[in-house]
């Protein structure tokens, strides 16, 4: 994953705040997970706190596998916005709707959409690692985007 905005995946299509609360935390741990490790260790820490040790192991294992198969069998890189940003870029918001269709059993929707994410094969994988990922934000019931956006989304200049 790409911190680059030069691309048509990096455009503005909006703002994390307008996303629904599964929405809006998917790109934040999008973003945080492409931040490398120390951002890594934050993501570890929010899902064994909204989830305890075992569930958050789990559903930290299937983020890192839906994010690992993402840079292996993308289509191309997928190009995420600087954490603090509150702008909403295109591939973030590709990848924020397919979360949410796999979450909500959507499956069919969901490979649709992970077929312009990935190789066609490499797909039920990453709508399974998806949906794993999905309802394990469900069930850390999330209120608002405003509990996840609350790492400081102050604007910036650069994404």
């Amino acid at each position: 994953m790409n911190g680059a905005q030069n691309t048509r995946g990096g455009a503005t299509v909006g703002y994390v705040a307008e996303l629904d609360a599964i929405e809006a935390a998917s790109v934040i741990y999008l973003r945080l997970w492409s931040d490398g490790p120390e951002a890594q260790t934050r993501v570890w820490n929010d899902f064994a706190a909204g989830l305890g040790v075992g569930g958050g192991r789990r559903a930290v294992q299937s983020f890192e596998m839906l994010c690992s198969l993402c840079t292996q069998y993308g289509r191309r890189l997928l190009v995420r916005h600087a954490v603090r940003c509150k702008c909403l870029g295109a591939d973030e918001s590709c990848f924020a709707n397919f979360v949410a269709m796999a979450a909500e059993g959507k499956r069919e929707d969901a490979m649709l959409i992970a077929t312009l994410l990935v190789r066609a094969d490499v797909a039920p994988l990453v709508v399974a690692c998806a949906a794993d990922f999905g309802r394990a934000l469900k069930r850390m019931h999330l209120n608002a985007p405003r509990d996840i956006t609350a790492i400081n989304m102050a604007p910036t200049t650069l994404h």
